[in-house]
């Protein structure tokens, strides 16, 4: 997952320097939206962590597990989002949770 996670943000770096403009207002409409507002930030990665557990984007499960431990989700709550997930996404959901706990893991040992 380490590896994966340097991958992605290393070429969401060059996109972003190849198209700047487009890259900045989906980056000021995923802030809009994350903030706290009716639901606050932390519920709201703990969502994105359960979406991207039944979109089956690896990317999308390490980036949200690391901000919804920033958003102050505890290991447990992240892995309940995650079981939440496996009800709406069934077996294929289930074999991502492996990329749920590995991103965890990566994000409890500070890498």
């Amino acid at each position: 997952m380490k590896e994966l996670m340097i991958k992605f943000k290393k070429a969401m770096g060059a996109v972003y320097a190849k198209k700047p403009e487009e890259m900045k207002k989906f980056g000021e409409f995923i802030n809009t939206v994350l903030k706290d507002g009716k639901l606050d930030l932390k519920t709201k990665e703990l969502i994105c962590v359960g979406i991207g557990i039944t979109s089956r984007c690896r990317y999308c499960i390490g980036l949200h597990v690391e901000q919804a431990f920033k958003a102050g989700a505890t290991e447990e709550e992240i892995m309940e989002a995650g079981m939440v997930a496996v009800v709406m996404g069934g077996g294929p959901a289930y074999t991502h949770l492996t990329d749920l706990v590995d991103a965890i893991q990566r994000v409890k040992e500070g890498i």
